[in-house]
């Protein structure tokens, strides 16, 4: 059982941090143990466990949990939309709003920004991505996207994997300026997207519950946005309309409980990814950042 510790950069401390997993030894039992990838494939990535421990994250009992919460995990309050008394269930304080402008979108027509706060890995070209969680593992955008012709589409693109943890704001956002298409659900399972999960198999990106939304951009061409749900993550809700053109930093939509994933992908030649989130990337190091910041510019 691997229990190799999860380090990333945080870009704005500028610093080498190791992540303080939510649930660790649980995670770390599962997927690296004979016993417990049994209990995994029988139970955990069915979505009756995760609806179950979502019904209890929302019942009024559950709201005993936040202040606690908020205290081992240091979260700033002043961020957040609600008063952490507020909060009628933990699950509400879960997928909770911030106040206006606690995260500021980067500027300019021409720079995309991060779509989520999280743990972020970022590849010029996917094709050539390889090993970023374990060597020999590739990223299989056809079957990531579930069509042959995205697949094609977007061959060579450029790809972000963004990573949110539970104590993360976990709202996510549109990366570019554009018109959203609908959303396409791609029923599946619900493993971990944890480097603890993924560095036993990276197909747990593409065998999970997600749904694809494609952005029409007229500075960055189509932009696939998606969004993966993983274990006690039943719940992925789009909030935008679409056909409605957004704004770059418009909220697109929330996860209910647990930690999950957000990933963008840009047709090739589109844009030129911020060079500290490849150089971090191409080092199997996975950068922080907030959303709102600074993702690339186009190509």
């Amino acid at each position: 059982m691997s229990a190799e510790p999860i380090r990333y950069f945080h870009r704005t401390k500028q610093v080498v941090e190791t992540e303080q997993v939510y649930g660790g030894d649980w995670l770390r039992w599962t997927y690296g143990t004979g016993l417990g990838r049994f209990a995994l494939n029988a139970l955990v990535k069915r979505a009756v466990v995760s609806r179950y421990y979502g019904w209890k994250m929302s019942q009024r009992s559950s709201a005993h949990r936040v202040l606690p919460f908020i205290v081992d995990y240091g979260l700033d309050v002043d961020e957040f939309a609600k008063k952490p008394y507020a909060f009628k269930s933990f699950n509400e304080f879960f997928y909770r709003a911030l106040r206006p402008g606690a995260r500021p979108i980067a500027a300019g027509d021409h720079v995309a920004v991060l779509p989520a706060d999280g743990r972020h890995l970022a590849f010029q070209n996917v094709d050539a991505a390889e090993g970023f969680y374990a060597k020999g593992q590739r990223f299989d955008l056809k079957s990531f996207l579930g069509s042959e012709e995205l697949g094609r589409e977007f061959a060579g693109g450029s790809l972000l994997i963004s990573r949110l943890c539970p104590v993360d704001y976990h709202r996510f956002h549109f990366p570019v300026a554009g018109t959203p298409g609908e959303p396409r659900l791609i029923n599946g399972f619900l493993y971990s997207v944890s480097p603890v999960a993924l560095r036993q198999n990276l197909a747990y990106l593409w065998e999970n519950k997600r749904m694809v939304t494609l952005v029409e951009s007229p500075v960055f061409g189509k932009v696939a946005v998606c969004e993966i749900g993983a274990t006690m993550v039943g719940t992925i809700r789009q909030i935008y309309v679409p056909g409605r053109a957004v704004p770059k930093g418009e909220e697109k939509g929330l996860f209910k409980f647990g930690g999950s994933c957000v990933v963008t992908i840009f047709q090739p030649g589109r844009i030129k990814l911020d060079a500290d989130l490849v150089q971090h990337s191409a080092g199997g190091l996975e950068v922080y950042a907030r959303m709102g910041e600074s993702l690339g510019v186009a190509g």
